[in-house]
């Protein structure tokens, strides 16, 4: 599964971005999607998940309210709508897919086999 993220860039804080990840598998559907992030020197923190069976959403407590996931199966599509950024919001976000995990792995970046390249996103004060 090759996963292609795009969308990042540099906004002003109070701005919006909304990140897209498109994967190759035609499978999509049935694979937990999720974001992850990571700002420089630091680890690679959980952002958001979308559990395909019953459309289950997980957000990161940082992010709950101004983040949104979701994800567009005919387009093989997840989107990562990001509103009222803040400056501690700047990172280089990743995608992520996984067939299966269980609800209590899926805010651990170890648990997902695929990846995306990867988009910078920078948010000014």
């Amino acid at each position: 599964v090759q996963l292609q993220a795009s969308g990042g860039g540099l906004v002003q804080a109070g701005g919006s971005l909304r990140l897209s990840c498109t994967a190759s598998e035609r499978r999509f559907g049935r694979f937990i999607m999720a974001w992850f992030r990571q700002a420089p020197g630091m680890e690679r923190e959980f952002v958001a998940a979308y559990k395909w069976d019953g459309g289950t959403t997980y957000y990161a407590d940082s992010v709950k309210g101004r983040f949104t996931i979701s994800r567009d199966n005919a387009k093989n599509t997840v989107y990562l709508q990001m509103n009222n950024l803040k400056p501690e919001d700047t990172a280089v976000y990743y995608c992520a897919a996984d067939r299966r995990l269980i609800s209590s792995s899926i805010r651990y970046d170890i648990e997902y086999d695929y990846w995306g390249q990867g988009t910078q996103v920078t948010v000014s004060s």
